[in-house]
């Protein structure tokens, strides 16, 4: 199956595209960082297996694994992603609330599969915030997300003034929808083809609800995001994706997961509904149900997926150093285009 579509050309060459690259990560980092009054931290490449604090993701991917010799071969995991990390690090630090951190955050997903938008390597501005009391509820959530929205249309809007090539296309406004109302519009289609036909028709989407349902929309570990929950209108779930409509490659493109985080009560439930309840004797789920971490909302925004969108790149590899099949490498030569 191709992964460029037909008479595709970059806009920048491969010098420009370096440039912009740094500059679209400048600018988004500083817009985000300011507007939610984000602090950068450092963050762990590796985490200790058995802990509970590494990302499960949808709870069937393999994290990679190895032994440390100078620890009696204890094993250690590359992270999948920092969701839960995040929140420890909010504790262990004592932040206030109305206050949060970011870091770069550098995952492997050998279990991902590899196309024009999905890599082994996994970059991303994460996330985390330590919320006030009574804002566990969905208008927070979607004020959190007009705020995000608000720094990516002021970066599309720095990178046009630098690249006037790259015009910005998104819509001045998100559009929130959730996904049983997408599955009540489209019964017939997935749950790709439902995100693919919402980001056509509004441009750019918060698509919310990510984890609940039989089948779910798309899977969710139990553990981090809060997708239960019952909002209004029977309609479950505090969290969800920013969805935008990628006109280089005419699909839905998913830019960031977030959400407001588990307590104590939606941990257990979701646990119970995954058949998971063994996770509460780990480390940092014990730390969770003993009241030890702030309640907190937080998500992850893909570094080389930004860049990609906003440099309207057809592969995520010309933004992004990782390793594809040589058929994606000797089509990308056929289209002019470099893959790092």
């Amino acid at each position: 199956m191709s992964q460029f579509p037909k008479n595709y050309e970059p806009k920048l060459n491969l010098h420009e595209t370096e440039s912009a690259i740094k500059a679209v990560k400048d600018i988004f980092e500083r817009e985000l960082s300011s507007a939610l009054r984000l602090r950068r931290v450092t963050s762990p490449l590796f985490v200790s297996s058995g802990s509970g604090i590494n990302d499960d993701l949808n709870g069937v991917e393999r994290p990679v694994s190895f032994p440390v010799k100078n620890m009696g071969e204890k094993r250690m995991e590359i992270v999948q992603s920092l969701a839960k990390w995040k929140r420890m690090a909010l504790a262990d630090l004592h932040y206030s609330a109305g206050y949060g951190l970011y870091t770069d955050m550098n995952a492997l997903r050998p279990d991902d599969d590899i196309d024009s938008i999905h890599s082994i390597y996994v970059d991303q501005w994460d996330w985390e915030k330590v919320m006030n009391d009574g804002e566990r509820n969905l208008e927070y959530l979607k004020e959190t997300v007009r705020t995000i929205y608000a720094a990516l249309k002021r970066t599309a809007f720095c990178v046009e003034e630098l690249y006037p090539v790259l015009k910005d296309y998104l819509p001045e406004d998100i559009t929130f929808v959730h996904s049983e109302e997408l599955k009540a519009r489209w019964p017939e289609k997935s749950s790709e083809e439902r995100e693919k036909e919402a980001a056509r028709e509004y441009g750019a989407i918060f698509l919310i609800g990510i984890g609940y349902g039989n089948p779910p929309h798309s899977g969710r570990a139990p553990d981090y995001d809060d997708w239960s929950t019952e909002t209004r209108n029977g309609y479950h779930g505090l969290n969800g994706d920013i969805i935008v409509w990628d006109s280089v490659r005419e699909s839905s493109l998913e830019l960031s997961s977030m959400g407001i985080r588990v307590d104590r009560e939606t941990l257990l439930r979701q646990l119970e509904i995954r058949g998971t309840e063994e996770r509460k004797e780990l480390y940092w789920h014990k730390r969770l149900l003993s009241g030890e971490f702030p309640q907190t909302i937080g998500g992850g925004i893909g570094q080389s997926r930004l860049c990609m969108f906003l440099l309207q790149k057809a592969h995520i590899g010309e933004v992004q150093a990782s390793v594809w099949p040589s058929e994606v490498y000797k089509e990308a030569k056929e289209h002019n285009t470099h893959l790092f």
